[in-house]
């Protein structure tokens, strides 16, 4: 409010304040008295008034609404009356007389069916389903009260399920009549599903027959399903037949394999409808169609079984499930006069894709059971029962499989080979890989043919491996999707983007295509599968070829001519693990050459050196495998000097010539400097181990071949670089003779060695003084000094020993007065020398 308007202004202005205040007060009561309206009138008298929702702060929400507490109270007071009347019928009906039961029996049942009628007239609905699910319970009490009085003699199951049928359809007709009770059609469906099954059994039929009322009863409910409204009913409907059809199917799976023809007509009577079922509900096409077809397939399945042989019984079954995924064929493009368009209107795409998943995964079980006998020919010739070279094979394994095994995988590999897609050429090429491998063991093939298979496979896949192209013939390549690139096709935003500011009308920005993921080739996924199967296969042939000697020198260099092949006409990593195996298949042939030979084992040490001296030649000329190649030689240089431990002058020999070896590859153009550093470790080891033959125990001996190649190192290292400190060129290598010396020399009562370590030691620190180097300063004044200690000690012990007891505390006494009196000189001294020493490289 403004209080500097003139007072007849401000009167009017508040006047106008006042009447806007009064106007809201009656819009905010007449709101109250609408919202007061719906929450506390009957359900039927809430429809949506003038007035349109209030803004505002929204009022605080209370525990329970009027609804939920009126619902849990007809919802108690039903339940009360509900066991009210099972305790009268249980308790209280034998002592009343037949009429008075008949009375009590119309009265209470027709009042409970008849007050829901006036109940909905007042639009008590709540109160209305509540006495109707009384009246219900109240039919039910009246049908085992009629059973226990006037019917005991009849047969409990066969009244139970006339009483049901009753029961279904008479709630039938009052929820027809009362279709805004929600209750008796849903209770009516769940009473529907009694009568039959009950029946049959009341009739002594046995579990065909139950079965068969189990499916029409199933059946029913899938016509509840498609042709009722209400969804509650729908649902119970689909419990129902969910259930019973699943008993169905269960019993005639059952009678496939005891009784084949009364299964075969109870398992194609189930798949129609729920076929029917699929079609009419695109929804559950695919898993209903999926039912459809594994029940189709058990009984064609179940039909064959009896006239084949044992053996062929799952061949019967994938031959039937592989019918039945050709119905997928059915999406193929038309043909000229239209059939398989007309036949993919008959047959929708869910319905096919259901169908031949069900047909494609009884195929694949069947391939399942096929596979043992691949396992046992890749992995029977790794669990060795015979020694190697002994002439003798492990017995068979899986003699008394079916042979038919290998049929199932060749079936299943003609079937894939024929879609022209890459998964499918994937199973197509493991397939063939499994039968060659499973066909030794299901045909018991001799053990020369096995060996000439698993080369023969092992040839094959690597092959396939090296050039995949073939693999990849006749597959369908899938189309780039338009772009805004395309020719032809406008830029998506061009017809609903505005132009940019400050272009002209009418031109658009070009759009920019999202980048894509690049996909992988067929040819390298194809490859791969190869790669792996023949690698698989390498290594089972070698086990294999262990048994005779002839065959493992057969198996080990057919292995390496074809390594060789994929290491040389291969490409990327399947080249470098080919050349990598190929190492070791020659290490294999080294090996057993040595054994055919009688080797002893530190020559067959120095044998296995042959192995990294030719990775190393190799290195130097294939580049692209030169490093995996030249590790894999280093590797299997280890056991070689493992071989020549018990003959030390050969494990010096060994040590020296894998020293050269790694030398001659580190003077090579890319200068491989780790191999530098292994020619020199192995060089000095060589020499170590010569010396301890030679029983050698000076410890310079050892030392002073680490020290001067260090010093070397050192030296050109400081030629190279000035800057570099003096403990990181020459601190490794005169440490390394230095100290030792030294401690040998406090232990040595000799006068030489501790002579000759003072002279070094001197040299080394006139050296370091000279040159300013801090290391050789360092390291080499506190050898000269401890050993100077150690020749001095026991003259020293000698004089203190000589002299009286008060004179060595009174010298201690006059050096600290000396050094007290000139401390701050002698701490200048000191830190100008740190200093000095510090500047030092």
């Amino acid at each position: 409010m403004d209080n500097s308007l003139p007072p007849a202004e401000e009167l009017a202005l508040v006047d106008r304040e006042l009447a806007q205040l009064d106007a809201r007060r009656s819009q905010l009561l007449a709101r109250r008295a609408w919202l007061l309206r719906v929450l506390y009138a009957p359900v039927a008298s809430t429809a949506p008034g003038p007035f349109p929702a209030a803004p505002g702060p929204r009022p605080p929400v209370a525990d329970s609404t009027p609804r939920s507490a009126q619902n849990v109270l007809l919802t108690l007071g039903g339940t009360l009356l509900t066991i009210a009347a099972i305790a009268f019928t249980l308790v209280s009906w034998g002592s009343m007389g037949i009429g008075g039961r008949s009375v009590v029996l119309f009265v209470v049942t027709s009042a409970a069916l008849a007050a829901p009628v006036a109940l909905l007239r007042r639009s008590l609905v709540s109160t209305a389903e509540a006495v109707a699910a009384l009246g219900l319970v109240l039919m039910v009490l009246d049908a085992y009260a009629l059973h226990r009085v006037a019917l005991p003699e009849t047969d409990g199951l066969g009244y139970t399920a006339v009483a049901a049928a009753v029961l279904a359809g008479a709630w039938t007709a009052y929820g027809s009549a009362l279709s805004r009770l929600r209750i008796p059609l849903p209770v009516a469906v769940v009473a529907g599903q009694l009568p039959l099954p009950l029946g049959v059994l009341a009739a002594g039929g046995g579990p065909t027959a139950f079965a068969w009322a189990a499916l029409v009863t199933a059946a029913a409910d899938g016509a509840v399903i498609l042709w009722t409204r209400p969804a509650a009913v729908r649902i119970t409907a689909a419990v129902g037949a969910t259930a019973l059809g699943g008993w169905t199917l269960l019993t005639g799976g059952w009678l496939s394999l005891t009784s084949p023809w009364s299964g075969a007509a109870l398992l194609l009577a189930a798949a129609a409808p729920t076929l029917y079922a699929a079609r009419r509900l695109p929804t559950l096409a695919v898993a209903a169609s999926a039912v459809a077809g594994l029940a189709a397939v058990a009984a064609a399945g179940g039909l064959l079984r009896p006239a084949v042989p044992t053996d062929w019984t799952v061949p019967a079954y994938v031959l039937c499930g592989l019918a039945l995924a050709s119905v997928w064929l059915l999406s193929a493009a038309t043909t000229g006069d239209g059939a398989a368009e007309e036949a993919g209107r008959r047959l929708p795409g869910g319905i096919r894709l259901g169908l031949a998943g069900a047909g494609a995964g009884v195929a694949a079980l069947g391939v399942v059971w096929a596979l043992p006998p691949v396992a046992a020919g890749l992995l029977g010739p790794m669990a060795r029962t015979t020694e190697v070279w002994s002439g003798e094979h492990a017995g068979r394994a899986l003699t008394s499989y079916p042979g038919t095994a290998v049929l199932v995988l060749a079936v299943a590999a003609a079937v894939l080979a024929a879609v022209p897609r890459l998964w499918a050429r994937c199973g197509t090429l493991a397939l063939v890989w499994a039968l060659l491998t499973a066909l030794p063991v299901s045909l018991g093939l001799p053990y020369a043919v096995t060996l000439a298979l698993q080369l023969l496979t092992t040839a094959a896949a690597l092959a396939c491996a090296v050039r995949p192209g073939p693999l990849t013939g006749g597959l369908r390549r899938r189309e780039p999707a338009e772009g805004p690139g395309t020719p032809g096709s406008a830029p998506p935003a061009a017809a609903a983007a505005p132009s940019a500011p400050g272009s002209p009308r009418g031109t658009w920005a070009p759009a920019r295509p999202r980048p894509q993921a690049p996909a992988t080739e067929p040819g390298t996924v194809l490859g791969w599968i190869a790669y792996a199967g023949g690698l698989a296969s390498a290594v089972s042939a070698v086990t294999l070829a262990l048994d005779v000697r002839e065959a493992t020198f057969a198996a080990l260099g057919t292995l390496l001519v074809l390594l060789v092949g994929v290491a040389v006409l291969g490409a990327g990593a399947r080249r470098v693990v080919a050349a990598c195996a190929a190492v070791l298949t020659a290490t294999g042939l080294v090996v057993a050459v040595a054994a055919a030979g009688g080797f002893e084992d530190h020559w067959t040490a120095l044998a296995l050196l042959l192995v990294p001296a030719a990775t190393a030649a190799v290195g130097a000329k294939a580049r692209p495998v030169a490093l995996p190649v030249e590790i894999t030689g280093a590797v299997v240089a280890l056991p070689a000097f493992a071989l020549a431990v018990s003959r030390p002058a050969f494990l010096a020999l060994a040590l020296a010539g894998g020293g050269v070896i790694a030398a001659a590859t580190a003077v090579r153009p890319e200068r491989r400097r780790f191999a530098s550093w292994t020619a020199a470790v192995l060089f000095l080891l060589a020499t170590w181990v010569r010396l301890a033959v030679w029983e050698v125990t000076t410890p310079e001996a050892y030392t002073l071949p680490v020290t001067v190649p260090a010093l070397v190192v050192g030296l050109l290292r400081r030629r190279r670089d000035r800057e570099a400190s003096s403990w990181t060129a020459y601190g490794p290598g005169l440490a390394a003779t230095l100290l030792p010396s030294l401690v040998a020399a406090w232990t040595d009562p000799e006068w030489a060695r501790p002579l000759t370590l003072g002279v070094a030691a001197l040299a080394v620190t006139l050296l370091g003084a000279r040159f300013r180097l801090q290391a050789l300063l360092v390291l080499g004044g506190s050898v000269l000094a401890l050993d100077g200690l150690h020749e001095l000690a026991p003259y020293v012990v000698q004089a203190v020993g000589a002299l009286p007891r008060w004179l060595p505390p009174a010298l201690a006494g006059l050096l600290l007065l000396a050094v007290g009196a000139t401390y701050e000189q002698r701490l200048r001294d000191a830190r100008r020398l740190r200093d000095r020493v510090a500047r030092m490289r």
